[in-house]
């Protein structure tokens, strides 16, 4: 190994070392004094009843770890929203478990918690996947009931989506475990079953405050929705459970009695590790984000056996097309070649820029997938499009916009791993975000954004300088670094991948070494889901 190899290793390790401590602060919710008080009222934390639900020593991913990071700090924060959102296996099914924190807010609803709540169900809609509620909330934070109440994507959309989940044959189990108050009492009635844990669980449209404010009646909370209300009066849930594991073996037990699921048929041989070392990863990938390096060389270290089969290989070479198996999946591999390449004509072509012609081999492979009934995983370090007059000449627009089509159009099952660059329309093409990818996680290397941290800065530093000269005010040397490092600050804050999952553009920074594992359980998801329409790219400019 060379010394560069070592040097992006060490700074690739403690990328990871700070995604593990990151995690350890999320993990604590909102705080030992919390989580101290909310055991001593004989409940278990959202965590721990998530672990306990799921089976012993199964793999889980969980989505959203780091949503709200960073935000709502004049409130108190936000820690992962709290929620808990895992996917993991019950009884050996998959299902997506949603988790209210209590420890946070008392499990109020901030606006990133409404978000976080729909992806989960998103995932669960995409997938049929059964998804289970473990509600302990008590409803919309009010101070921000503007942001979270209304709109479309706000929190009543979670009921709209029960009734359309329950209409396509999803499989809804709610407990309530805590507080389940006002418009949140319609989450575990829509599900198809409902339980509710003894003297800690309680469902009511108002508490007994507000009744007695409304109509003058007192009552208190128990006997107005409590376990023995609901289960022997009202008939509103279906069990009632002594405590939470009572109430989590419950819904082991009705998990495990869940027929079978239609597949999608997703092909799938005996899973194989990669030959090559994954661990190299962290000396492959560069430690600067500007560096070149071989993507083939990642490939190798994530796909089973080290075999990759690739397509038009020495046509487009910016991009790497491919076919290859990841845990015995079959998987068509998308990614961006960041070395300089030299093309037939002799031409260099740098790496991580999408050009004409890897463009056009991208959409026609994609194509191919869908025909084949293949999942695409799309491996992102991108700068973005070629610019230039010959690029334009060339159509770099017109075969842009086809490689899009295709991405938009794609019917298979898309998953993304951002392991570096994102930037500007890259993004869009290697199927950001905006582009339904069934899970798309980021490495803790990755960078999201418009353009690079340098070239933002550049940019801003002209505006800012133009606008102060405007005002009459001198630019020194010194004053325009001073100005310069600032803006460059505050864009790096803005590009980091904790930035991008906190607000949820990716599902969740991960270990490069878990890659696999969530590539697995994506197709595995999918497969639950077979596709309903056919693939058609509709109008393109040929």
């Amino acid at each position: 190994m060379d010394i560069n190899f070592n040097k992006n290793e060490d700074h690739n390790k403690l990328l990871l070392s700070e995604l593990r401590k990151r995690l350890t602060k999320v993990k604590q919710g909102g705080g030992p004094k919390r989580i101290e008080k909310h055991h001593a009222k004989g409940k278990m934390t959202a965590r721990e009843r998530v672990d306990y639900l799921l089976d012993d020593k199964s793999d889980r991913i969980e989505i959203g770890a780091f949503a709200g990071d960073g935000m709502y700090e004049e409130h108190g924060g936000c820690p992962s929203a709290g929620v808990v959102v895992k996917i993991g296996y019950v009884q050996g099914k998959q299902c997506i478990v949603v988790a209210n924190d209590a420890t946070v807010k008392a499990g109020a609803w901030f606006p990133i918690t409404g978000k976080k709540n729909l992806r989960a169900q998103e995932i669960a809609m995409e997938n049929r996947l059964p998804i289970i509620y473990l509600v302990d909330s008590a409803g919309v934070y009010l101070p921000m009931q503007d942001e979270i109440f209304p709109d479309k994507e706000h929190f009543g959309r979670i009921f709209r989506n029960n009734a359309v989940m329950s209409s396509m044959g999803i499989t809804q189990i709610a407990a309530v475990m805590g507080s389940c108050v006002a418009g949140g009492a319609y989450l575990p009635i829509m599900s198809d079953e409902a339980l509710i844990v003894d003297k800690t669980g309680s469902i009511f449209l108002a508490g007994s405050y507000l009744v007695k404010a409304a109509i003058g009646e007192s009552i208190d909370n128990e006997t107005l929705g409590g376990a023995t209300t609901h289960c022997e009066i009202s008939g509103v849930t279906d069990y009632k459970a002594k405590d939470d594991k009572d109430a989590l073996d419950t819904i082991k037990n009705i998990v495990s009695k869940i027929g079978d699921y239609d597949k999608a048929g997703y092909n799938r041989d005996t899973p194989s590790a990669p030959k090559e070392d994954p661990k190299e990863l962290f000396g492959i990938l560069p430690k600067s984000r500007a560096d070149q390096y071989d993507m083939l060389e990642i490939i190798k270290r994530l796909v089973d056996d080290s075999e990759f089969k690739q397509y038009k290989e020495g046509y487009g070479k910016t991009i790497l097309t491919g076919y290859a198996r990841i845990d015995g999946w079959a998987v068509g591999i998308v990614a961006n070649q960041r070395k300089l390449v030299k093309t037939k004509k002799g031409e260099m072509q740098f790496g991580g820029v999408i050009y004409s012609d890897s463009a056009d081999k991208a959409t026609r492979f994609i194509a191919n997938c869908n025909q084949k009934k293949i999942p695409l995983v799309f491996i992102q370090d991108v700068t973005g499009f070629m610019v230039g007059s010959k690029s334009e000449h060339g159509g770099i627009i017109k075969d842009g916009a086809k490689m899009v089509n295709a991405v938009s159009n794609s019917v298979v099952p898309k998953f993304t791993i951002v392991i570096g660059n994102s930037y500007g329309a890259g993004n869009y093409a290697m199927c950001g975000k905006a582009y339904d990818p069934r899970l798309i996680a980021a490495w803790p290397s990755a960078e999201l954004a418009v353009m690079s941290g340098n070239s933002a800065a550049k940019v801003l530093l002209q505006i800012e300088t133009a606008s102060l000269k405007k005002e009459g005010k001198e630019i020194t040397p010194e004053v325009e670094k001073e100005l310069y490092d600032k803006i460059k600050a505050r864009y790096d804050n803005q590009i980091s991948p904790y930035y991008a999952a906190s607000r949820i553009w990716t599902d969740a920074v991960i270990d490069p070494l878990d890659t696999r594992t969530w590539i697995s359980m994506g197709i595995e998801a999918a497969d639950h889901a077979p596709i309903e329409k056919p693939f058609n790219l509709g109008v393109i400019q040929v």
